[in-house]
């Protein structure tokens, strides 16, 4: 899987339990989106220094 489908795929679920803590108040679905907040900047903070290193190796 790309970075980018990676990435997307990430949101699409996240999108799915912050609609449900925000409109119906399901705190599970709060806790899961916090979750997968943290993961989603951790992939983030991978994916920059991967564009850094290609960046700096000239592989672009």
């Amino acid at each position: 899987m790309s970075r980018i489908e990676q990435v997307k795929n990430m949101v699409a679920e996240l999108e799915d339990d912050m609609n449900k803590f925000y409109e119906k108040g399901n705190k599970a679905a709060g806790t899961r989106a916090r979750k997968q907040l943290q993961e989603l900047k951790k992939v983030s903070q991978e994916i920059r220094l991967e564009i850094q290193d290609m960046k700096n190796s000239g592989k672009v």
